[in-house]
């Protein structure tokens, strides 16, 4: 199969059902895998214009340290509509995300040039999600086959198309993929602006007293744990020689609590977060 052809199977694939294949929403469907939800933030935001655009955007209502319960809603509502929405479900979710978009552009003030809506940024978000998505699948169930994760890699497209990524910018293949992650980790970094944001995200700085002091500790390490070399350094995260370890039993404990909760605990919050979105959506009520 020529190439142009392999993009048109995966984008085609991607978008002409209205969910995912049962096998693999069942290894999506669990709460614990949002466990590297914070490392997969800081992953996106690790390239200076989307970092910028985030720490620079005036769009209030989507704020992190503004709204963290509307912002955790909003991008849990992102991730089911995008993997297991329909076609118009997610042609909304479009319309409503470049909605937002519009307003996060550099200014004359700013250090670096940004727009939500290049291409090549809202690529690289996409990628995120996906990586994080496939990592979380391993901590909690191992190593999947090739097989599947060919699978999920193509229904993964639909994390670019639905922040208007043409299909055809998305690797063809694993393989390209692959590729592609490696290709664009030069371009990794952060500045003290974007540091000091993604530090607080990792300690859940956003949070109220006494939470991000109970729970900011730990959710550090975790998200430490959860982040390639290349970002921990950026953030000068500590990571000692013990803590491999550690985070190899924090995992393992995951994994088990995930194989003995009953389904509906074991799905939660996604299986809320689905409800809702399509509740906005079929109602008209703003979803961002």
């Amino acid at each position: 199969m020529d190439p142009m052809a392999r993009v048109n199977a995966v984008a085609n694939s991607s978008l002409a059902g209205d969910g995912m294949p049962p096998e693999l929403r069942k290894l999506i469907m669990s709460g614990l895998a949002l466990a590297p939800a914070g490392a997969n933030v800081i992953m996106q935001l690790s390239r200076l214009p989307i970092g910028h655009g985030v720490v620079e955007s005036e769009v209030e209502s989507g704020s992190l340290y503004r709204h963290p319960f509307k912002r955790t809603r909003t991008t849990l509502g992102f991730v089911m509509i995008a993997l297991l929405g329909t076609e118009n479900e997610r042609a909304v979710l479009r319309r409503e995300v470049n909605r937002q978009h519009r307003l996060v552009k550099s200014g004359a003030e700013s250090p670096v040039e940004y727009s939500a809506f290049d291409p090549a940024l809202q690529l690289w978000v996409a990628a995120c999600m996906y990586r994080g998505l496939e990592d979380s699948i391993a901590a909690l169930y191992g190593q999947q086959s090739s097989r599947t994760l060919d699978a999920l890699y193509q229904h993964s497209s639909r994390f670019a198309t639905t922040l208007q990524v043409p299909p055809s910018l998305w690797p063809v293949d694993r393989a390209a993929f692959d590729a592609y992650w490696d290709a664009s980790l030069p371009h990794v970094t952060v500045d003290d602006a974007t540091r000091n944001y993604l530090n607080g995200v990792a300690s859940l700085g956003f949070l109220p007293t006494p939470l991000r002091q109970v729970l900011g500790p730990a959710h550090r390490f975790i998200t430490a744990g959860f982040l390639p070399e290349r970002f921990r350094d950026e953030l000068g995260l500590h990571w000692s020689a013990r803590r491999p370890a550690r985070f190899q039993r924090f995992t393992g404990i995951l994994a088990l609590a995930n194989r003995r909760l009953p389904k509906p605990l074991r799905e939660f919050p996604w299986n809320v977060s689905l409800r809702d979105s399509r509740r906005r959506i079929r109602s008209g009520r703003p979803f961002v």
